[in-house]
């Protein structure tokens, strides 16, 4: 029978040089924990920066100001279309970091993405905020129709503006799942951040121009610089940290009467007055009205 020639006590091998390896990974250790590099403490730091939720700006007079924090929301439609996996509800524009490279810094990478998630909360990396496209101080002002604005996400940043941004598309550069015009997030300043707003209604759209955008109604956001309206691929879905999200890209989807699909209407979304942190999405809907729009609008009514 073969027996062991050594004891449980007797060290073999090169075993000095693994004590001493041993020693190194626990002293790396502790020093990245005491420097909260560890994944862990990394993950929960972009959770708690990302998941808080926030607070959004209350319409007084129902029209967006410049400095207005609202959400930016694709609103739900049936497919038509779309064969195959359809992301229904009101979808909101987020930033989608890459998980991998946030985790191995303290700040997210430049640019980063954009998708669209299934919420209607406020969370911090969902919050839009309006700034004026010259760089001035135009806060409390009201954003019209045809006007230049800038959208800017700060996402869990520190004094830090993330806008909106988007260029022709190159074969370098394009949108991961449709290869149409990419939109993202940058740091810098330029004209590629500048976006309009249009009236829903193409023939109505020239008569409205000037007039103040109101908060909570549909309208078409364009880029100024391509001129490619703001669009949510709602069948085509991106894997992110935060599970599956629809994809966002710059491309105006037209009907064969020239008009722009649902997959180019937003709202811009705001704070409900009655419930600090929810939204006017979460208020119930007026009960409909036997009285024609027609009649309501001359003052008449059906007996």
């Amino acid at each position: 029978m073969a027996q062991n020639l050594y004891g449980p006590g007797v060290r073999m091998g090169n075993w000095n040089e693994d004590v001493y390896l041993e020693e190194e990974r626990v002293k790396d250790f502790l020093e990245k924990r005491d420097k909260g590099k560890l994944l862990i403490q990394r993950n929960r730091r972009m959770k708690r920066n990302l998941l808080r939720q926030m607070q959004l700006s209350i319409s007084e007079d129902g029209y967006i100001h410049y400095g207005d924090k609202v959400m930016l929301v694709n609103p739900d439609y049936p497919a038509r279309e779309e064969v195959g996996l359809f992301l229904r509800g009101d979808l909101s524009l987020c930033m989608t970091p890459d998980e991998m490279k946030a985790y191995l810094s303290d700040e997210f990478e430049v640019p980063c993405g954009l998708s669209a998630v299934q919420t209607k909360i406020p969370w911090e990396f969902t919050l839009c905020l309006f700034t004026d496209s010259a760089g001035r101080d135009t806060t409390g002002q009201v954003l019209r129709y045809g006007q230049d604005f800038c959208l800017g996400i700060v996402g869990g940043f520190e004094n830090k503006m993330l806008y909106l941004s988007s260029d022709h598309k190159t074969l370098l550069k394009s949108s991961k799942k449709s290869w149409l015009q990419e939109v993202y997030l940058t740091d810098k300043e330029s004209h590629l951040n500048y976006w309009q707003a249009a009236f829903l209604d193409h023939q109505l759209r020239l008569e409205f121009e000037g007039f103040p955008i109101p908060a909570n109604e549909k309208i078409i956001i364009y880029h100024r610089y391509t001129n490619r309206g703001l669009a949510a691929h709602r069948h085509l879905l991106l894997r992110t940290y935060f599970g599956k999200e629809a994809e966002v890209a710059a491309h105006t989807h037209l009907d064969p009467r020239r008009v722009e699909k649902p997959k180019n209407y937003w709202m811009l979304v705001t704070g409900n007055p009655r419930n600090q942190l929810s939204t006017m999405l979460d208020l119930p809907t007026a009960p409909a009205e036997d009285t024609p729009p027609a009649e309501q609008a001359v003052g008449l009514t059906t007996q």
